[in-house]
């Protein structure tokens, strides 16, 4: 093995968080690794001041020009966009923020979906990867100071916004089990006593599965679709299963053996505030071999 494949393996994970981040999509994460890789093996390692450095400021330009192709495509995408989750195994969180799990959530991913190209790379790499303003001026050709700005402004439209409940695993797997408990009784008033008054449903089948193609908001209008959903004739063939998606405990839904969506949620622990679906078979597909589920298929019923 050559040093350069050495000092790319050596660096992977890291730069597979940054573009994955970057661009909520496993497979879009991957060619832009693989284009930084290209650019690389033609590099002289020797010559670079930091060759962490050069690789993240390789792979974080490459993501922000695949970003700005991915943003035109999703502005057709049919219903709400969610990112491509992440099985247990694929999921790395740097080591200097080990307890900021959430950063990787699928809540939080589709927060940074409001921001900017350059606004989403500043405040990742930032935020959470502990780069300086310095080097994060080199990478996107700015100054320092218009840097703090992209990060400052990105914090007031994501990180104002995001709830940062303080739930231990145990509390949120109790609260998980609650709600799948309370969706199969198909008891309304059950139902609804686990949303929050403002509480938020997105689903994403990307017109390939059966789902809620609009936001759904406030416990009410939830708790209506469960309440449904638990009166149809193929609801005794649905089963949970309890599963990580992107670092945090969530469950997936199996309908006749097949996965049909996972869905994560936001909770302080005696609620849920967002609930959050993915059921495109496209972005379940690899999830489910990583996880050694059931292969899945175009779904027959929404969750």
């Amino acid at each position: 093995m050559s040093a350069n494949v050495e000092i790319f393996a050596g660096h992977r994970d890291r730069l597979f968080g940054i573009a994955y981040r970057m661009l909520g999509s496993r497979a879009d994460a991957e060619d832009v690794l693989q284009d930084a890789w290209l650019r690389w093996h033609e590099q002289d390692s020797s010559a670079l001041r930091s060759t962490e450095a050069w690789l993240t400021t390789m792979v974080t330009r490459l993501a922000i020009d695949r970003l700005r192709s991915a943003k035109t495509q999703r502005a057709t995408y049919f219903g709400p966009w969610l990112p491509e989750p992440l099985a247990e195994t694929e999921v790395v969180t740097p080591e200097s923020h080990a307890e900021f799990a959430s950063d990787l959530s699928v809540a939080f991913m589709h927060l940074l979906e409001r921001l900017g190209e350059e606004e989403r790379a500043a405040f990742v790499l930032h935020d959470v990867f502990d780069c300086d303003y310095d080097d994060i001026a080199e990478t996107l050709g700015k100054t320092p100071a218009a840097c703090r700005q992209l990060v400052h402004r990105a914090r007031e439209r994501v990180v104002t916004e995001r709830r940062r409940f303080r739930v231990d695993e145990e509390a949120r797997i109790s609260m998980l089990r609650r709600f799948m408990d309370a969706a199969q009784s198909g008891d309304f008033n059950k139902i609804k006593s686990m949303f929050a008054p403002d509480a938020r449903m997105t689903s994403d089948g990307g017109g390939k599965a059966v789902a809620v193609f609009r936001p759904l908001f406030g416990a009410e209008r939830i708790a209506r679709l469960w309440w449904a959903l638990s009166r149809r004739p193929e609801a005794p063939s649905v089963e949970r299963r309890l599963v990580r998606i992107n670092g945090e405990m969530g469950f997936a839904f199996y309908f006749r053996g097949r996965l049909h969506s996972i869905s994560t949620i936001d909770t302080d622990g005696e609620r849920i505030y967002g609930y959050y679906s993915i059921a495109n078979p496209d972005k379940l597909r690899v999830f489910a071999q990583r996880q050694e589920l059931p292969v899945t298929r175009p779904a027959t019923r929404a969750s």
